[in-house]
């Protein structure tokens, strides 16, 4: 019998498709003015085929993707917390009224720590929004630890 191990892998959900083991789990849609992520049902593993699809743009403009989360690794954690999810919540306003309908919710590093605000402005969350307003620009920029 295989030891499966029960210990959780908490995914980032603003991760590039290049960081190993991506998946996406949403798809840009909307306008360039007001872009927003609707989900697919099952995550897709990030393939060389997959990100083929996007083209002639990138990759991020077409796709939300999250990977394992780098912690400590990464510009936004500040060593417990995820600083992008805290200024996601505290900055953005809600932009649905019902939970969406995300597949890695129970994995997500911003519901573990933010919870349902996290998830209420998630869909506005661009990974590369070449028209983003002052206040995703700000919130996007990593504080100083």
């Amino acid at each position: 019998m295989e030891n499966n191990s029960t210990e959780k892998t908490t995914l980032c959900p603003s991760s590039r498709p290049e960081q190993e083991n991506s998946i996406v789990f949403g798809i840009v849609s909307g306008t360039v003015q007001k872009p927003h992520v609707v989900y697919l049902k099952q995550p897709l593993p990030v393939t060389d085929e997959l990100i083929a699809k996007a083209s002639p743009v990138t990759p991020t403009e077409v796709f939300r993707t999250a990977s394992p989360c780098a912690a400590s690794g990464c510009k936004h954690f500040d060593g417990k917390n995820c600083g992008l999810a805290m200024r996601v919540t505290q900055n953005l306003p809600a932009v649905v009224e019902e939970l969406p309908p995300c597949s890695i919710r129970r994995d997500c590093r911003w519901w573990q720590q933010e919870g349902k605000a996290a998830c209420m402005r998630c869909p506005q969350v661009i990974t590369d929004n070449y028209n983003p307003s002052q206040i995703i620009c700000e919130v996007a920029t990593p504080t100083a630890s």
